[in-house]
């Protein structure tokens, strides 16, 4: 136990610390504030706001800015000073480590893009073989690490402080930033030890998981720009990416779902409640696999049975449909209906109010959600999960990972700018 000399001793360090965690914190929900302003926000003494903002701007964390003023308003006596948050002081990293393709974004403290790369993913994954695995792995490492490099240097920002990095995997992911093996060596592929070999401070989080927190910041922002009424956000939403694999993210009770390991909104249920061994395959698979079988089996296809089997695509396919083709209205048909029990699903279980269709097939995925609306009544009771299309398109991974670094800098600053900050 700590002597009372001791706890003495912290105690100004301790509140030193507290003063500045709840100047940043005010400074990072602002544009620029005033010391009264920061007063009333943070219930500290003028003396004490003005010397934290003293130390912050020493430490190039705030500086002082020009007030505005207001039309009309005739300035008397000497006016406040004002501060703001140095937003490049440092910046923060989103990686979308997608299968098949890495995006990466840049961010200031305010979460403003200042740059943003793509790239292919590269790498054979092959859960039998070891030493190819081992290979994919430290390729795919690379591949990160170089698109990191990449996207900092278009924004200006390689000599900047990078406060905190977020990586979205197609894994489940446990707190400390781990895929476990769980039978699946695709997991530890895709999550190859991300927040051990990439440089500074890094949070790792399944893909979906980051879908769904970029759809619920857009929601609210909508609902406060249509001050909260009917349409705006809600806390119990779901957002689907459908692409390879289905994969959930989830937020009930306004609260992201995690589950044991990471592993909430993990499909592969789905095998067997739809007597399907791959029930858990995503839009573009199930676009691939169904036109495939049905092209085998002879069904009239004058689009689709014009494509090699080696080329066809679920682009193809939503071409294929638009043209009238019958094979590709059918799969569309099917997906359509495997989405409204997904949906259901959801909706029974957890009590999800809306159900959000995200990733790059987002913008071709209406006729789909047209045909699962539809069959919604046939298979459930109300009430019915409102079924919408993305607006966030591919980038919705990498929005989701600003965000959650935006999250965390927001709820303790100081963890991340370092206690002597």
């Amino acid at each position: 136990m700590s002597s009372i000399q001791d706890r003495g001793a912290s105690s100004p360090q301790l509140l030193r610390r507290a003063n500045r965690q709840a100047l940043l914190q005010h400074a990072l929900a602002t544009r620029s504030f005033t010391a009264a302003d920061a007063m009333a926000a943070t219930g500290l003494t003028r003396a004490t706001v003005l010397g934290v903002c003293a130390e912050l701007e020493g430490a190039g964390w705030l500086h002082e800015v020009s007030a505005e003023r207001e039309e009309g308003v005739v300035q008397r006596g000497r006016p406040a000073r004002h501060y703001a948050l140095r937003a490049r002081a440092a910046v923060l990293v989103g990686v979308d480590a997608g299968q098949h393709t890495l995006s990466a974004r840049v961010a200031d403290l305010y979460g403003h893009e200042l740059a943003a790369s793509r790239c292919a993913a590269h790498g054979e994954l092959d859960g039998a073989d070891a030493e190819l695995g081992a290979a994919a792995a430290e390729e795919r490492l690379d591949g990160v690490r170089s698109l990191v490099e990449d996207v900092l240097e278009r924004a200006g920002a390689s000599a900047l402080p990078r406060l905190l990095t977020v990586v979205g995997v197609p894994a489940p992911v446990d707190p400390a930033g781990h895929s476990p093996a769980g039978g699946s060596a695709y997991w530890s592929a895709m999550n190859p030890g991300f927040v051990d070999a990439l440089e500074g401070a890094v949070v790792v989080e399944n893909d979906a998981n980051l879908a769904v927190l970029a759809e619920h910041a857009l929601a609210v922002t909508a609902g406060k720009a249509a001050e909260a009424t009917e349409g705006g956000a809600t806390d119990h939403l779901a957002a689907l990416l459908m692409g390879e694999r289905f994969g959930a993210g989830l937020i009930v009770d306004g609260r992201l779902l995690r589950g044991a390991d990471g592993g909430a909104g993990e499909m592969r249920f789905l095998d067997g409640v739809l007597g399907d061994s791959r029930g858990a395959d995503g839009v573009a698979a199930l676009a691939r696999r169904w036109s495939l079988e049905g092209i085998a089996a002879g069904r009239p296809s004058p689009v689709l049975g014009s494509i090699h089997a080696s080329r066809l695509t679920a682009e193809d396919v939503f071409v294929a449909s638009r043209e009238g083709d019958p094979l590709a209205r059918e799969v569309l048909s099917r997906i359509g209906g495997r989405l409204a029990r997904i949906a259901a699903i959801l909706s029974s279980l957890l009590g999800v109010e809306k159900v959000v269709v995200a990733g790059a097939i987002a913008t071709a995925i209406e006729p789909v959600l047209e045909h699962s609306r539809s069959e919604l009544p046939e298979i459930s009771a109300p009430p019915f999960p409102e079924l919408a299309a993305s607006s966030l398109g591919r980038d919705v991974v990498v929005r989701g990972a600003i965000e959650l670094a935006l999250a965390r800098l927001r709820e303790d600053p100081l963890s991340l700018l370092g206690p002597e900050s």
